[in-house]
């Protein structure tokens, strides 16, 4: 079938039996046809390019239009009202139309004034000017609301995302914010004790320590330099060793860096216990809960 044959009796459109009315092709744009209707222009539109070109410039003006509503969410109320309007609409249908005279049996697709959009109509065409805008307005309407919600919903959900995002952001830098303030506390506290730890005299450079420790708040920072590595399975690990003779408390395990570098900073300990020494020994990977024999590093 040509572009020029007229489309599927089983659907009559109103207006000329050559296209759709301007009107239906706007209804058949908000996909608001029944089944039978839609597939009667369906199967015009495979076979008429003149009509696929009107087609896509009416998405393109409902689209337009609805980019100029402002985005406001309706109440469940309104919405179901507007629905119901919406359904009583679309059952209104022309009963009668002007007759073609003869010499505009066959004439091109019902036009829109094409310098304009699908919401300028010819005004040399009263009766149907009236009848499009009454078939028109109500679905344009309509895309702009759908328009409206999608565009809304989308940036309420950007937001949202945003604020979770940001939410995760400010929970980090509190969590980083209050480790620091921690550990400056720790650092510049006035009753914390500082101790140095070191071992026999080397050929090599000496290894050392220092520890500050405040037993009231069971904080503990220490620092070391120097420190000869160790074997894959074995770990250094710190001990407190009370003054009340109790056993010895495991304050941590590390491994040096190639320079010989390591720390332990603010292990978990038990508040209130006065130190009477520290010590260093190597450990198997993992650590022990007693010290074991010979302790390396020590001071007081």
């Amino acid at each position: 079938m040509s572009p020029n044959q007229p489309a599927s009796p089983s659907v009559a459109f109103p207006g000329n039996p050559r296209h759709p009315a301007p009107e239906d092709l706007v209804v058949y744009a908000m996909q608001l046809f029944s089944t039978e209707e839609s597939a009667a222009i369906d199967n015009h539109l495979e076979r008429c390019t003149e009509c696929c070109a009107e087609l896509a410039r009416i998405h393109s003006d409902l689209a337009l239009a609805a980019a100029t509503v402002e985005l406001q969410t309706p109440s469940p109320e309104s919405r179901q009202r507007f629905l119901q309007q919406v359904a009583r609409e679309k059952k209104i249908v022309p009963i009668a139309r002007p007759q073609t005279p003869p010499e505009a049996e066959h004439p091109p697709i019902a036009s829109f004034g094409r310098s304009a959009s699908i919401l300028s109509i010819d005004d040399h065409q009263p009766r149907r000017r009236g009848l499009a805008v009454f078939a028109t307005t109500g679905w344009v309407a309509a895309a702009a609301l759908v328009f409206a919600v999608i565009f809304q919903y989308k940036d309420r959900e950007n937001l949202r995302n945003q604020l979770i995002t940001q939410g995760g952001q400010i929970q980090r830098l509190d969590a980083d914010a209050a480790s620091a303030h921690q550990l400056m506390d720790a650092l510049t506290d006035p009753r914390a004790v500082r101790v140095t730890l070191t071992t026999k005299p080397q050929p090599k450079p000496q290894a050392t320590a220092g520890i500050t420790y405040n037993p009231d708040r069971g904080t503990l920072i220490f620092l070391a330099s120097n420190l000869d590595p160790l074997q894959a399975y074995k770990t250094y690990e710190l001990w407190v060793i009370p003054a009340d003779g109790t056993a010895p408390i495991p304050a941590g395990t590390f491994h040096p860096d190639d320079q010989g570098n390591a720390s332990v900073i603010m292990p978990d300990l038990p508040k209130g216990v006065t130190a009477k020494t520290f010590g260093v020994t190597i450990e198997p990977d993992g650590g022990s809960q007693t010290p074991t024999p010979p302790i390396i590093m020590a001071g007081s």
